[in-house]
């Protein structure tokens, strides 16, 4: 095992970066507020504005174009015979913003801050796993894990942990001190955040001088930007808006399929849905290639109520057709034998959520279920209605299979937003972790899923086709998922 990581981190080695001689003009972006005045720029914070820190800070690992393991900070990696000991080669040469030098003690500092359980970071999750970390010397770190696990490497991939200055956790969440492309020179959580170029970054001086991540809390009003030109790329085109703008010459549509994913949450600590044959009887009724034509116009693949993206080498295969009349025998046996009113919460900041719950409640009423859709503000939809209504909409980027299962439904998960405890379901995810063989391991996380799809309090209906619309004034951006552009790459006209 120890030879082929090794061997995997050197071949990710063999990308191609290009450094631009001078960096020039503007790239601008909106970003959705979804947290208002409570959004900041710490990596591990719930209300971290990712439109910022994914260009301003850098993971020790990072997806290739082609989704795997590619280094970032760090260059090679390797394990022990039984993957409880991972050795990470740093990167060298590499600078903060502020001029101070990345080595060992801030990958320590950074972990270790996401390990810490009064920092009640969402991220730990991820890693929680860790035992503890060595710095061997100050490009090499050791990560002892409390269990096996072969898939380490993928969790390190996680968006959210980006590398910080060692002792920086108080400030972070103002300075964006990062080692990535862009730094900040002013964060304004309410209007416009402005980042200029780092002319020191270790790929190369970036394509743009500057770029400007704006506030615009409403998904209409992101596309009307986009169109008069105030923004230069929206990644949240609906399938409606881009057949507006994708006649016309100014504009370019990136059609990207994805893990990520949007769908509907019944907490399952509220009654009734505390009940599992109504909370299965309420994902029974949807007709999930229906919601996939309707909501996204086809642009989206089918899920069976699984977060596991389609192309994860995790993925169930499960069949789930619509089933009203299965929905009907389940709530008369749970005692609603006339069937049940709901109320279901939505905001514009997902352009498509009222779409979703609109369909969903014309395909459940043929099960006697009525639903009520409730429009709530999208500035602070996150603080106000996640999490705290008994339904209400819901959507997650994609993770791997291990880390996206833990952080939506592990009994313990700080995300676990349908409050889904059930110790079954964690023993699986336990023991997947530990089994080296991957056969084995792949048979427990897909039995895992089929699970859910018995016993779990989530609608998913589809992972989505992302449509991007990218001002025809933009080149070199990737044609990838989210988590993987290089944002340094991009030039302006």
């Amino acid at each position: 095992m120890k030879k082929i990581i090794s061997a995997i981190g050197a071949a990710a080695l063999l990308t191609t970066s290009v450094a631009f001689a001078e960096s020039s003009g503007t790239f601008r972006q909106a970003y959705e507020y979804g947290y208002g005045a409570k959004s900041n720029l710490d990596p591990i914070s719930n209300a971290r504005v990712f439109q910022i820190t994914e260009k301003i800070m850098n993971r020790l690992v990072r997806p290739g174009l082609d989704g795997k393991p590619s280094p970032d900070l760090a260059v090679d990696w390797s394990t022990n015979e039984d993957a409880t000991v991972w050795t990470f080669k740093l990167r060298k040469g590499v600078t903060f913003h502020d001029g101070s030098s990345f080595d060992a003690m801030d990958v320590l500092y950074s972990l270790n801050r996401v390990l810490d359980p009064e920092a009640d970071s969402p991220a730990r999750s991820a890693v929680k796993m860790i035992q503890s970390l060595e710095a061997i010397d100050a490009q090499t770190v050791k990560i002892i894990l409390n269990t096996p696990f072969a898939d380490m490497p993928l969790q390190l991939m996680d968006y959210r942990l980006r590398m910080i200055p060692e002792n920086s956790g108080d400030t972070i969440a103002t300075s964006g001190i990062g080692t990535g492309p862009f730094k900040v020179e002013k964060f304004d959580a309410e209007g416009t955040t402005i980042l200029a170029a780092n002319e020191n970054y270790w790929e190369g001086a970036p394509g743009v001088a500057r770029m400007e991540i704006i506030a615009i809390p409403d998904g209409q009003a992101r596309l009307q930007a986009l169109l008069g030109g105030q923004i230069d790329m929206e990644r949240g085109i609906t399938p409606q808006q881009r057949v507006m703008i994708s006649g016309s010459d100014k504009f370019t549509i990136q059609e990207i399929p994805t893990g990520n994913w949007q769908g509907l949450v019944f907490r399952t600590d509220v009654e009734p849905y505390s009940d599992p044959r109504v909370r299965k009887a309420l994902r029974l009724v949807a007709d999930r290639r229906a919601l996939v034509d309707l909501v996204l116009g086809g642009g989206g693949v089918v899920s069976c109520d699984t977060p596991v993206e389609p192309n994860d080498q995790y993925r169930a295969s499960i069949s789930c057709p619509q089933n009203i009349e299965g929905a009907k025998a389940l709530l008369a046996e749970a005692g609603y034998p006339d069937g049940l009113e709901i109320n279901v919460h939505v905001a514009t900041l997902e352009p498509t959520w009222p779409i979703l719950a609109v369909a969903y409640q014309a395909q459940a009423e043929k099960a006697g279920i009525r639903v009520n859709v409730v429009q709530t503000p999208t500035d602070g939809f996150w603080n106000e209605v996640w999490m705290k209504k008994d339904i209400y909409a819901t959507r997650w980027n994609e993770r791997p299979a291990d880390q996206v299962l833990h952080e939506v439904y592990l009994s313990t998960a700080k995300w676990n937003e349908s409050y889904f405890k059930d110790e079954v379901f964690d023993k699986m995810l336990s023991d997947a972790r530990r089994e080296l063989e991957f056969e084995k391991r792949r048979a427990l996380y897909v039995a895992a899923q089929e699970y859910l799809w018995e016993n779990a309090g989530t609608l998913i209906p589809y992972h989505v086709t992302r449509f991007v619309g990218v001002s025809s004034r933009v080149s070199n951006l990737d044609n990838v998922k989210n988590d993987a552009v290089r944002w340094n790459l991009i030039t302006v006209e």
